[in-house]
């Protein structure tokens, strides 16, 4: 499964920036609308675009990998095809 480390790197830049740092600055900032941020970061499986990835990496600076991490999904049952 895909994860996205949007929450962590919120309360990064909060912390770095001694301040509190919202998805709503974050929307105005990216252009991602605030309910695509709160999906990417409250909801598990979640898919979105690569040009959102896009945003936010060139909103916190960073690589593609500091936002979307792979967790393997060992407690899934496989499916009988």
């Amino acid at each position: 499964m895909i994860r996205f480390r949007l929450k962590e790197l919120l309360a990064e830049k909060g912390f770095q920036e001694n301040r509190r740092v919202t998805l709503d600055e974050v929307s105005q900032e990216t252009g991602i609308h605030r309910t695509t941020l709160s999906k990417i970061a409250n909801q598990r499986g979640y898919n979105t675009g690569t040009e959102n990835v896009d945003r936010l990496c060139a909103y916190f600076g960073c690589k593609v990998e500091d936002i979307i991490e792979y967790v393997p999904m060992s407690d899934t049952p496989k499916s009988a095809d």
